[in-house]
Protein backbone atom coordinates (compact mmCIF):
# COMPACT_ATOMS: atom_id res chain seq x y z
CA UNK A 1 0.00 0.00 0.00
CA UNK A 2 2.35 2.39 0.90
CA UNK A 3 4.40 2.06 -2.90
CA UNK A 4 1.18 2.73 -4.21
CA UNK A 5 0.40 5.96 -2.20
CA UNK A 6 3.99 7.23 -3.22
CA UNK A 7 3.22 6.03 -6.90
CA UNK A 8 0.29 8.48 -6.42
CA UNK A 9 1.93 11.38 -4.72
CA UNK A 10 4.39 11.43 -7.61
CA UNK A 11 1.81 11.54 -10.15
CA UNK A 12 0.05 14.36 -8.36
CA UNK A 13 2.70 16.23 -8.20
CA UNK A 14 3.61 15.99 -11.72
CA UNK A 15 0.17 16.60 -12.71
CA UNK A 16 -0.43 20.24 -10.48
CA UNK A 17 3.27 20.88 -12.61
CA UNK A 18 1.44 22.50 -15.38
CA UNK A 19 -0.28 25.69 -15.02
CA UNK A 20 -4.00 24.72 -17.31
CA UNK A 21 -4.23 21.59 -14.97
CA UNK A 22 -3.99 23.89 -12.03
CA UNK A 23 -6.57 26.59 -13.61
CA UNK A 24 -8.87 23.33 -14.15
CA UNK A 25 -8.70 22.22 -10.21
CA UNK A 26 -9.04 25.98 -8.94
CA UNK A 27 -12.31 25.99 -11.50
CA UNK A 28 -13.46 22.74 -10.23
CA UNK A 29 -13.15 23.63 -6.54
CA UNK A 30 -15.87 26.38 -7.11
CA UNK A 31 -18.00 23.42 -8.06
CA UNK A 32 -18.37 20.56 -10.62
CA UNK A 33 -18.09 21.28 -13.65
CA UNK A 34 -18.28 19.87 -17.73
CA UNK A 35 -15.50 19.71 -20.30
CA UNK A 36 -17.48 22.65 -21.61
CA UNK A 37 -17.68 24.84 -19.25
CA UNK A 38 -14.06 24.37 -18.31
CA UNK A 39 -13.03 24.77 -21.53
CA UNK A 40 -14.39 28.37 -21.60
CA UNK A 41 -12.26 29.86 -19.38
CA UNK A 42 -8.86 28.49 -21.03
CA UNK A 43 -7.73 29.37 -24.61
CA UNK A 44 -7.14 25.81 -25.49
CA UNK A 45 -9.28 23.43 -27.27
CA UNK A 46 -11.64 20.78 -25.54
CA UNK A 47 -9.99 18.03 -26.20
CA UNK A 48 -6.76 19.40 -24.89
CA UNK A 49 -9.25 20.25 -21.45
CA UNK A 50 -10.24 16.59 -21.59
CA UNK A 51 -6.48 15.29 -22.22
CA UNK A 52 -6.18 17.31 -19.25
CA UNK A 53 -8.59 15.94 -17.24
CA UNK A 54 -7.39 12.57 -17.66
CA UNK A 55 -3.94 13.46 -16.10
CA UNK A 56 -5.85 14.52 -13.03
CA UNK A 57 -7.90 11.61 -13.14
CA UNK A 58 -5.18 9.52 -13.81
CA UNK A 59 -3.29 11.10 -10.16
CA UNK A 60 -6.90 10.74 -8.52
CA UNK A 61 -7.31 14.27 -7.94
CA UNK A 62 -10.14 14.86 -9.75
CA UNK A 63 -13.69 12.20 -10.32
CA UNK A 64 -16.04 12.43 -13.25
CA UNK A 65 -19.91 11.17 -12.96
CA UNK A 66 -21.73 10.06 -15.71
CA UNK A 67 -24.68 12.31 -16.49
CA UNK A 68 -26.32 11.17 -19.39
CA UNK A 69 -23.86 12.11 -22.41
CA UNK A 70 -21.89 13.91 -20.71
CA UNK A 71 -19.17 13.58 -17.65
CA UNK A 72 -19.53 15.91 -14.86
CA UNK A 73 -15.82 16.54 -13.10
CA UNK A 74 -15.12 17.71 -9.71
CA UNK A 75 -12.53 17.40 -7.10
CA UNK A 76 -11.84 14.51 -5.15
CA UNK A 77 -11.13 14.68 -1.77
CA UNK A 78 -9.67 11.41 -1.23
CA UNK A 79 -7.10 12.46 -3.71
CA UNK A 80 -6.29 15.42 -1.79
CA UNK A 81 -6.18 14.12 1.53
CA UNK A 82 -3.36 11.70 0.21
CA UNK A 83 -1.55 14.81 -1.29
CA UNK A 84 -2.36 16.70 2.41
CA UNK A 85 -1.04 13.70 4.41
CA UNK A 86 1.84 13.88 2.57
CA UNK A 87 3.39 17.29 2.51
CA UNK A 88 2.16 17.29 6.51
CA UNK A 89 5.18 15.31 7.15
CA UNK A 90 7.33 18.19 6.22
CA UNK A 91 5.02 20.38 8.64
CA UNK A 92 5.38 17.54 11.31
CA UNK A 93 8.68 16.57 11.46
CA UNK A 94 11.47 18.15 13.82
CA UNK A 95 13.73 20.83 13.11
CA UNK A 96 16.86 19.26 11.44
CA UNK A 97 19.80 20.30 12.45
CA UNK A 98 22.79 21.49 10.21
Amino acid sequence: MPHKCGAMQYDAFSAIADPNRRHLLEELRRGPKTVGELAQGLPVSRPAVSQHLKVLLDAGLVQATPEGTRRVYAVSEDGFLQLNLWLDQFWQAPALSN
